[in-house]
């Protein structure tokens, strides 16, 4: 990054470090661990992601549950990445507090869960009302909770203003790659936040990342996008620069759309 970029960065009044909860991350890009046809290119991937912040399905992957098994730890050390549990695959609010708990006990007292619960396994979709039992339950017992949910500014401020850590509305169904579908519903998630928004689900490839970035987003969680690219560790990157774009691009404040055109230079002035 030259000088005079660094110069704008620190100038920015509304930049800074991603703040999760009272840490602070320098990359605004969370990766999930599953898809990868190995946990050789599971490492490669995170590594090339630059993310510090990595999520891990607990139900799914082995993180010392099942003894003799490859082990997750093993190659996404807890010392360089924060790992962040979470309870995909869970449908109601008991086995999601269950699996919360279970990995605060795997990970010797940890307290960052990303909590989802799900409505049906054909969208995908977050159950709403079973989401909002778990977070009470788990806030009450002492767990951060990042929460995965839909685009309803409404649902969103709610969990808002019951103590969740950061609100993570998705952008489309999980896995599906669709980009973000309702742009407008996450700006307004995003002007009325007060904790950290992080579109989680539904991204496909680096021109999504970068737009969730442009609307405000604190940042992106993402799995399947880069899981399930020809070549995961290069999307990786991909995903890492969009971010960065993305996120210059929104405290740059971009130009106002216009109906007609506007010449580049200027016709004042002109000698013939």
């Amino acid at each position: 990054m030259s000088t005079r970029v660094e110069e704008i960065h620190q100038a920015g009044t509304r930049d800074g470090p991603l703040m999760v909860a009272g840490v602070a991350y320098q990359s605004r890009l969370l990766v999930g661990t599953g898809k990868y046809k190995d946990l050789a290119e599971t490492a490669r991937a995170i590594e090339a992601s630059g993310a510090e912040i990595v999520t891990v399905a607990i139900r799914r992957t082995n993180i010392g549950q099942t003894p003799g098994e490859p082990n997750l730890l093993d190659v996404i050390s807890p010392e360089k990445y924060t790992i962040l549990p979470n309870t995909a695959g869970c449908y109601t609010a008991e086995d999601a507090i269950r699996t919360c708990r279970l990995a605060r006990e795997l990970l010797d007292g940890h307290e960052l869960v990303k909590l989802e619960v799900l409505g049906d396994e054909k969208t995908l979709f977050p159950h709403i009302p079973d989401t909002l039992n778990a977070a009470e339950v788990l806030i009450k017992e002492g767990f951060k909770v990042m929460v995965y949910t839909n685009d309803d500014p409404i649902v969103a401020k709610r969990f808002e203003e019951m103590g969740c850590v950061a609100v993570m509305p998705l952008a489309a169904p999980i896995g599906s790659g669709l980009g973000i579908r309702n742009p407008y519903n996450i700006q307004f998630i995003v002007e009325a936040a007060g904790v950290p928004i992080l579109v989680d689900a539904g991204v496909g490839t680096a021109s999504d990342a970068a737009v969730a970035m442009e609307l405000g987003c604190d940042g992106v969680l993402m799995n399947t996008a880069i899981a399930s690219a020809q070549n995961p560790e290069l999307m990786a990157s991909a995903m890492r620069k969009a971010i960065e774009a993305g996120r210059e691009a929104y405290l740059a404040g971009r130009m106002p759309r216009k109906r007609y055109g506007s010449a580049s230079s200027p016709i004042d002035g002109t000698f013939f």
